[in-house]
């Protein structure tokens, strides 16, 4: 029998925390990675289709609640086999959710719908150091996509890991804007979301520390904003970033976080003389302009914009997974002194997004502290 290791002072360790995230960049010892199986297009709701590119909402009203198609699948997981691979070449465990049958029609009392896919736990989860969240997300074919996180979210509480489901939201006609519509360039903002309920998508959300970055979006409303500073507390700080997206969705293809004192920001959503002041003193990188995407399929079915090129994940601070694809966007990062390792996951788009919402850093090694 192999006997417990110990310290010098002769007293057990203890063991490494299942889930201990604080940053996009400590060292990433294990990770959560998005599946395709059972992957169906999302069904037609107003809140879906505002927030996706105007040639694939017409698209998808046609085909929602049908499996994707073949061709779409088997490109993408091709991508996503690859990039698993990638991650375990660099010592990272990578956990996977259960395969669910998305087609599978659910519903409250008020609605049904059927579902989407569990590509994306950025959505869906949200850790902040050793705590799993379930978030309250505004998509009706959403309502239950963290279930499929169940079995590992569940394994991860028996080791030790605290685990928070915000309120399970209503999703009724009282919280969508009947008159909305999409503001033109110089009007002023307006969100799909009414303010009748707290609601929120991870992915609209950024962790440095003890300091959080958010951007208000049509998944993400100040109710729920508020609800994740009160829940967290007074140890945490949450800011907002302002966007001029006009269909904001998720703040991983607007201001990511690199390294400490690092940050890189869409030029086109993003005014820097507006950023928070606690950023005054970080370098703020400017992205360079997306590589045009080659194929009408990819461009078509795609559910993201071109700025994808910015959803990168850190394997630490130096250390960087990048699309291949963009190659401006690489030499970028290696120019800021950056180390990018190059990987495909180009038609991982018509899924959600690329490496940041494919993925759910669950543990990095590193500790709470402040850097502002």
């Amino acid at each position: 029998m192999t006997a417990p290791s110990a310290t010098a002072a002769g007293t057990q360790e203890s063991p490494a925390p299942p889930v201990n995230s604080h940053t996009e960049w400590d060292p990433l010892e294990e990770i959560i990675v998005g599946r395709l199986d059972g992957a169906t297009i999302p069904s037609s709701h107003p809140v879906v289709t505002c927030n996706i590119p105007p040639w694939a909402a017409r698209l998808q009203g046609l085909a929602a609640g049908y499996k994707y198609p073949r061709v779409l699948i088997e490109r993408a997981q091709r991508e996503l086999d690859a990039f698993i691979a990638l991650l375990e070449s660099l010592d990272v465990t990578v956990r996977r959710p259960d395969a669910v049958d998305h087609r599978q029609r659910f519903g409250t009392p008020d609605w049904s719908s059927r579902g989407f896919c569990n590509t994306c736990p950025r959505d869906s989860l949200l850790v902040i150091g050793d705590e799993i969240i379930e978030t309250p997300m505004a998509w009706p074919c959403r309502y239950f996509e963290a279930h499929s996180y169940r079995t590992v979210v569940k394994d991860y509480f028996r080791r030790g890991a605290r685990w928070t489901a915000a309120p399970r939201p209503q999703l009724t006609d009282e919280l969508f804007d009947a008159e909305f519509r999409v503001p033109k360039a110089g009007e002023p903002m307006r969100y799909i979301l009414t303010e009748f309920e707290p609601v929120f998508d991870a992915a609209d959300f950024v962790r440095a520390g003890r300091d959080l970055f958010v951007t208000r979006s049509n998944v993400t409303n100040r109710m729920g904003i508020d609800w994740l500073r009160r829940h967290l507390g007074p140890g945490y700080r949450i800011h907002e970033i302002e966007s001029r997206c006009r269909t904001p969705m998720h703040i991983d293809t607007t201001f990511v976080l690199l390294a400490p004192g690092k940050v890189l920001v869409n030029p086109e959503y993003i005014d820097v003389g507006r950023l928070p002041d606690v950023l005054s003193s970080w370098d703020v990188l400017v992205a360079p302009e997306p590589t045009p995407v080659d194929g009408r399929l990819l461009r078509l079915t795609s559910l993201c914009g071109k700025w994808l090129s910015m959803n990168v994940l850190m394997v630490d601070e130096k250390r960087v997974i990048a699309e291949r694809h963009h190659t401006g966007m690489l030499r970028a990062l290696e120019k800021w002194g950056f180390e990018p390792i190059p990987c495909d996951l180009l038609h991982y788009a018509p899924f959600g997004g690329s490496f940041h919402c494919a993925t759910l850093d669950v543990r990095r090694r590193g500790t709470l502290q402040t850097y502002f």
